[in-house]
């Protein structure tokens, strides 16, 4: 049986923190499902589309990362992709408070779907995609923070 999990996130845009946390995944899991969130509540610079048309070149590579988009709940997500597994990435102490409710709100729904937290490599600890955005709108080079398919959509 294959290990799948889930990686949620609006992506918007993908970094390489991003990257490396799908990377620490295919550790552990056989496949990841990337899951671009629509979300309009957090009012993206890029739409729907785009996001996922960057996670997808980001990962072209790899034929056992695929990216989906998908509104709703992620454990119907999780379903729908037969995943056992959601997959999160922690970049500092902070992040923890967030995620912990999220993945027990999540087991709540599904008890069945696990959360495994993967701890980011010391390099992306900083690397958020709305420090990406700010830093780029400010004409600044994010060109060592974001995979290089994203930085003609930065421009």
């Amino acid at each position: 049986m294959k290990r799948t999990a889930i990686y949620p996130g609006t992506f918007d845009p993908i970094t390489l923190g991003h990257v490396d946390v799908a990377n620490r995944g295919l550790k552990l899991f056989d496949r990841i499902v990337i899951g671009v969130a629509e979300n309009p509540k957090k009012e993206p610079m890029f739409d729907l589309a785009t996001r996922l048309k960057m996670v997808r070149e980001t990962f072209a590579h790899k034929p056992n990362v695929e990216a989906v988009s998908f509104t709703g709940l992620l454990v119907d997500l999780a379903h729908d992709q037969q995943a056992n597994a959601i997959l999160r990435g922690l970049r500092a102490a902070s992040d923890f408070e967030y995620e912990f409710q999220m993945a027990t709100m999540n087991r709540r729904l599904d008890e069945k779907i696990e959360t495994c937290f993967v701890m980011a490599r010391e390099d992306y600890t900083f690397v958020s995609s709305r420090f990406i955005r700010e830093i780029s709108d400010m004409g600044g080079d994010v060109s060592e923070l974001v995979p290089p398919v994203v930085m003609p959509y930065l421009k």
